[in-house]
C-alpha cells in the first residue's frame, strides 16, 4: 500500500510518466528531483497545521 502509493506521487510529475531522458542516469535525476517536490510538499503541509 505505502509502495503504490508512492509510486502514484511519482507519476504525478509528468517528467517522470514516460522516459524522456536519454541517459539512465538523468532519469534517475527527474525521479529524485519528483520525491524532493512530493516530501516538501508534505513537510509544509504538516507543519501548517
Amino acid at each position: 500500500w505505502a509502495v503504490e502509493r508512492t509510486f502514484s506521487w511519482i507519476n504525478r510529475c509528468r517528467r517522470t510518466v514516460r522516459d524522456y531522458e536519454r541517459l539512465p542516469d538523468h532519469h534517475a535525476a527527474m525521479v529524485q528531483w519528483a520525491m524532493i517536490i512530493v516530501m516538501t510538499r508534505r513537510l509544509a503541509r504538516h507543519q501548517n497545521t
